[in-house]
């Protein structure tokens, strides 16, 4: 039995009991591995990472009603695991490998990949950072079938030593400081690992607009649009913070918002 001093905290997810139990019984080999739940669907995995909190998730891809990267894109902000794929198609193997996933393992899982798949978890494990952008990416990865719901997109945001994978959805603003590029939430407001010019870049389009050179708004989350001048606007989000905006990009948001 191979001997670490650290234990790896690891939920299986698959669809498939026989599955589930092969994984468990190659997990027994090695001896920092705690394999502390199974989950059998997507929903039911959402569940366990939020309440046990595991430091790694063996995560099938191809399962009814949720598969692996739908888990994905919905894994808690403040709950990422690391994520090792399992399947038994290699294209999606490849392209999550390729997307930012640690590692993927083909069915029938071997003990040499398995033990090279963990190695890289080890080393991985408590760098939230890294987790967090490896999701990130991971999230951008679209299989040829179409999902039932839009996927939503997601950013890494950090709170002191913390990283976290947010929804798109939520963000409210970005706000560059100087070199520090502030996410703006409706409660909390996290440091952003892209430059503004990255991120509007990034998200090029009508939902987030610049509307001054140090910010970038959530069109969707613009409460009220008051004049100041004849050359500038106040915009007003639904936390409460405002925003002065020159009269050329106020009358582009005005244009998107059909006011």
């Amino acid at each position: 039995m191979i001997q670490h001093a650290v234990t790896l905290r690891t939920l299986i997810v698959d669809d498939e009991p026989i599955a589930r139990q092969i994984l468990r019984d190659e997990l027994a080999s090695f001896g920092d591995v705690e394999v502390v739940g199974e989950s059998e669907n997507g929903r039911q995995a959402l569940r366990q990472i939020s309440k046990l909190r595991p430091d790694l998730v063996l995560l099938d891809l191809q399962m009814p009603d949720m598969g692996g990267f739908e888990v994905i894109q919905r894994l808690p902000a403040d709950a990422l695991p690391v994520i090792i794929i399992v399947t038994a198609y290699d294209q999606h193997a490849i392209r999550a490998f390729e997307a930012g996933a640690l590692d993927y393992l083909l069915k029938p899982v071997s003990q040499e990949r398995l033990e090279k798949a963990l190695d890289r978890a080890r080393v991985l494990r408590g760098r939230t950072r890294e987790v967090a952008e490896s999701l990130e990416r991971m999230n951008e990865v679209r299989l040829n079938e179409a999902p039932s719901t839009p996927p939503s997109r997601k950013i890494v945001g950090r709170i002191g030593e913390d990283y976290y994978l947010l929804d798109l959805d939520e963000v409210l603003a970005f706000q560059a400081e100087r070199e520090i590029v502030w996410i703006i939430a409706a409660r909390q407001r996290y440091m952003a690992a892209q430059s503004l010019r990255n991120i509007e870049i990034r998200l090029r389009g009508p939902v987030f607009q610049r509307v001054h050179r140090n910010a970038i708004v959530n069109v969707n989350h613009v409460r009220k649009m008051s004049a100041l001048t004849s050359q500038r606007w106040l915009i007003t989000l639904g936390n409460g913070q405002e925003f002065i905006v020159s009269k050329r990009r106020a009358h582009d948001i005005r244009q998107i918002l059909h006011w």
